[in-house]
């Protein structure tokens, strides 16, 4: 007769720990997912038969107006030369 190995005893043990850890995270998401969903269910089941404010109604959009600005040019000497100074008489 041959004696099972002994060492197969822990390899099978840790795979039974891992399905549970599996498990147990699983169940954890799904009840976490359930929870929040009843939440927002009773949030949406409050606010269902209240009524919604009027929207206020849209004032029609201005077309902007034009805007002038005022631009000087620039003065162009139309002589290299300058001329004779201008007497003011004062009297």
């Amino acid at each position: 007769m041959t004696e099972p190995n002994r060492y197969d005893c822990g390899m099978s043990l840790l795979s039974v720990q891992s399905q549970g850890f599996l498990w147990c995270l699983f169940l954890a998401i799904i009840v976490i997912v359930v929870v929040h969903g009843i939440k927002l269910a009773a949030i949406g089941y409050r606010t269902f038969g209240k009524k919604l404010p009027p929207e206020p109604p849209k004032e029609p959009e201005k077309t902007p107006e034009t805007v002038y600005f005022l631009v000087e040019r620039k003065k162009k000497r139309s002589k290299t030369e300058l001329s004779e100074p201008k007497q003011i008489n004062f009297q």
